[in-house]
């Protein structure tokens, strides 16, 4: 063979301010998307998260009760969907292991002092005792507490993340969605707020 033959094929240098841009470019792309997504949901309250089933029935999920839990020597029900009809509820998913639930249980306690509402209350992958315990530790301000052991009710519920809190109304459907625990700041202006606007309704 020829000497033309046995050559390597000609290769094209890319020019150093070329090889710099097609480096550059990337972390350009990456600073940007960051930029919008911190403008444009980094610095939104999550709380005003709005949820799609606001204004639509409360999911017709039936769960277990939480077992060896027990209220003036009477077994703590689960739930049953049938419990919101007629009734203005405060439905809170918590678990024992979620930091903000120990926080915002003093607020639930004070709250379910007021007897024209239920509170109920959805355990959301906990261990039992872990749950019992929790409750012992704060006081149960739940008449209805639902055992969510696979998460399968909070996706239909459409939870973000634990503690969520939502209002159902009389007629069974859902009013409110507070995404985050109850604080003192929110229980008077947003949660109480709410729930007395439900109250005067259809009464």
């Amino acid at each position: 063979m020829s000497g033309d033959a046995m050559s390597e094929p000609a290769t094209t240098e890319i020019p150093p301010q070329r090889r710099s841009w097609l480096m550059t470019a990337p972390l350009i792309a990456f600073a940007a998307l960051a930029a919008i997504f911190w403008f444009g949901l980094g610095n939104r309250d999550p709380s005003a998260i709005p949820s799609a089933l606001i204004g639509r029935p409360a999911p017709q999920t039936m769960l277990p009760a939480l077992q060896g839990l027990v209220i003036n020597g009477a077994a703590v029900p689960g739930l049953d969907p049938a419990a919101f009809k007629g009734k203005v509820s405060v439905v809170n998913v918590w678990a024992s292991w979620c930091v903000p639930c120990h926080d915002e249980a003093p607020l639930l306690t004070q709250l379910a002092k007021d007897k024209r509402l239920q509170l109920i209350g959805i355990n959301y992958k906990d261990a039992p005792d872990n749950a019992r315990r929790f409750l012992g530790r704060y006081g149960n301000p739940y008449g209805i507490v639902g055992v969510d052991g696979n998460g399968r009710a909070a996706i239909e519920w459409g939870v973000y993340g634990v503690p969520e809190t939502f209002l159902v109304g009389r007629d069974g459907t859902i009013l409110y969605k507070l995404v985050g625990p109850v604080t003192p700041d929110n229980f008077d202006t947003e949660l109480k707020a709410e729930i007395d606007k439900a109250l005067k309704a259809g009464s």
